[in-house]
């Protein structure tokens, strides 16, 4: 069992984002990423990342662990999601500086969402559990970048139909550095998938999801197993995951070693009052 300090907690944190920034994002310039219209900040010790409106990964994450976080910082924050017609949704975790948490309910912020952060050692003598029969998984090729993209998202929209947004913003996952995208299939078919990150000796297991009607057939199991081996081979000795509490990918995760070393609250901010953003003017409210 390995204890969680602050160093670690600034690791996980920032397990999604790239070792490098540049000189202009470290002066808190935003700089545009490869879509257009995407950007990121480094800001108040962490990242704040917009990849389009409602987009689930337009948030920022890692503020409040260096210390307290500025109200420059704050107002840099929330121009930069207003400016481009955003809530600010800032995952926070729970070891963030106390006055973090204390400006967020002054400035108006709200909780909407709890969710687990889960490790596990990884060995690298450890044998990892065998894919259930008839189960294949391998890294998605680049012509396949748009099947991964509908997959994945076919398998989070339980109750709704995908939209394009949402499948352009995990199809840019595919092309992210230090990201690779895996395909599981089943007799030909493609029936969920997943995706794995190396940063600084941590394996990062992101987005996965399976078709409902291939559920309990061991392909979360299978999922996480590859991406362990995978994580294993490229020299990382810890994996993580973040998961929502009670899920079945937290079960599925539990199963393989993984445990829940801290819960992470989203807070949010909309504009004028009501919730809906607002493009005019840019200044943050008070």
């Amino acid at each position: 069992m390995r204890f969680v300090d602050m160093e670690l907690a600034r690791r996980l944190e920032l397990a999604g984002h790239p070792d490098w920034l540049s000189e202009a994002e470290g002066h808190g310039t935003p700089v545009n990423l490869r879509r257009p219209g995407d950007a990121r900040i480094a800001v108040g010790g962490g990242i704040a990342e917009f990849r389009g409106v409602n987009s689930p990964v337009t948030q920022a994450e890692g503020l409040g662990l260096n210390g307290p976080v500025s109200e420059e910082d704050f107002e840099r924050m929330e121009k930069f999601y207003r400016c481009r017609g955003s809530d600010v949704s800032i995952e926070v975790c729970p070891m963030a500086d106390a006055s973090f948490i204390e400006m967020l309910g002054k400035r108006g912020y709200r909780v909407i969402e709890f969710s687990n952060m889960l490790i596990r050692q990884i060995d690298p003598q450890e044998k990892f559990p065998e894919f259930a029969s008839g189960i294949t998984i391998r890294p998605a090729e680049p012509a396949e970048s748009r099947l991964f993209a509908e997959t994945v998202s076919r398998g989070f929209a339980d109750d709704f139909e995908p939209t394009e947004e949402l499948i352009n913003t995990i199809q840019e996952f595919f092309s992210s550095p230090g990201l690779v995208p895996y395909l599981v299939w089943i007799d030909g078919e493609p029936i969920g998938g997943g995706t794995l990150g190396v940063r600084k000796g941590i394996a990062g297991l992101f987005g996965m999801s399976t078709l409902p009607e291939f559920r309990r057939r061991g392909v979360q199991a299978a999922l996480i197993s590859a991406r362990l081996t995978a994580g294993r081979a490229a020299g990382c000795d810890l994996a993580m995951s973040v998961t929502q509490p009670s899920s079945g990918s937290q079960r599925n995760l539990e199963r393989q070693g993984f445990r829940v070393v801290y819960t992470r609250t989203k807070f949010t901010r909309g504009w004028n009052g009501s919730g809906k953003p607002s493009l005019e003017p840019l200044e943050s409210p008070r």
